[in-house]
């Protein structure tokens, strides 16, 4: 058995396992290789981020959208201790703002989806830094950083 101790500080050697003990850096080019992999990755979660942002808003328009039409199966959130609509005189709304968006499948499913898929990558980086390899670490700050200078202008709301 090769039994290798793991580095507890920043270094450029090679030979950490990247997530796998089959994923083994052991050379210059395959380092080069898992830094190429590793910008790739923080390039993709950062634009997953500013997709999921454009999505909710599309999600929250189009939920407010079918709440004004009454299409949505669920009306809005009416008193516990409401009186009937014949009672209530004509000056008084019968319905409340709602407060918190309808749960509609299409959207919260996808968003749940979207947003597992982004912590997964979370840790993925995480894991890769946690390597102390310090080519790692440069290639995810550059990815993280290039991807929010590509992307970052696309994850801002306006409501």
């Amino acid at each position: 058995m090769n039994m290798t101790m793991m580095k507890n500080y920043l270094h450029f050697t090679a030979g950490d396992n990247l997530l796998f003990q089959t994923w083994h850096p052991d050379s210059s080019g395959a380092i080069a290789g898992a830094c190429i992999g590793l910008v790739l990755v923080a390039l993709f979660e950062r634009w997953l981020s500013a997709t999921r942002t454009g999505l909710q808003s599309y999600w929250h328009q189009r939920a407010l959208a079918l709440s004004a039409n009454g299409t949505l199966a669920e009306k809005c959130c009416e008193d516990d201790d409401a009186v009937s609509a014949q009672s209530v005189s004509k000056s008084a709304p019968s319905q409340k703002k709602r407060t918190v968006p309808p749960f509609i499948v299409a959207h919260d499913v996808l968003r749940g989806s979207i947003y597992a898929i982004q912590a997964l990558l979370g840790y993925i980086l995480m894991l890769a830094v946690m390597t102390f390899q310090a080519a790692y670490v440069i290639s995810i700050i550059l990815g993280l950083g290039i991807g929010e200078i590509l992307f970052g202008r696309m994850s801002y709301r306006s409501n």
